[in-house]
């Protein structure tokens, strides 16, 4: 346990950030675990599903609780299986009509 007053508070900022962290890189793999979910089942995969985990990896490296470049090697896994896939759904944009003046 610690001893002087500048321990006490240090161990009470650690503890802070380490349940901020873990629920941070639980988020990260909840996220990743249900994409992985949607590849095996065979599902229709959107991009809206891909930036969901890049957000969630994105946010763990900002936050350092990863290195950035195993953020880079997670985010080009989850795109490799994301085109491997062959459930690509291209995003529909609206189509703008132009009226004559």
């Amino acid at each position: 346990m610690p001893v002087t007053k500048s321990a006490k508070k240090a161990m009470k900022q650690a503890n802070k950030r380490r349940v901020i962290n873990r629920q941070v890189k639980n988020d990260m793999k909840i996220a990743i675990k249900v994409f992985m979910k949607k590849i095996t089942k065979g599902d229709k995969l959107t991009d809206k599903d891909l930036s969901e985990v890049y957000k969630k990896i994105d946010k763990a490296q900002k936050k350092n609780i990863l290195h950035k470049n195993t953020a880079a090697r997670r985010k080009s896994l989850m795109a490799k299986r994301f085109n491997t896939a062959g459930s690509v759904a291209k995003t529909t944009k609206k189509e703008t009509t132009k009226k004559a003046k």
